[in-house]
């Protein structure tokens, strides 16, 4: 499975039996540190939905850092 992330071809493993979910693939690629967001596709993915939603072939990934400002 090919996805893009942050303009970055990754190739992952087939998912056979058991699809990766965005907590699986920010575990694989180690981004795991806290303030981390990131929109698949162009749609913000909240991180209360990291460990059901699904990596599928083709997504576009964008990994950020929140900051906050003022």
């Amino acid at each position: 499975m090919n996805i893009i992330v942050n303009d970055q071809t990754v190739t992952l493993p087939d998912p056979v039996n058991k699809p990766m979910t965005v907590q699986q693939l920010l575990e694989h690629i180690q981004r795991t540190q806290l303030g981390t967001a990131l929109a698949i596709n162009q749609t913000i993915i909240p991180r209360s939905e990291w460990d059901i939603h699904l990596i599928n072939d083709g997504d576009n990934i964008l990994l950020f850092q929140a900051i906050a400002g003022g």
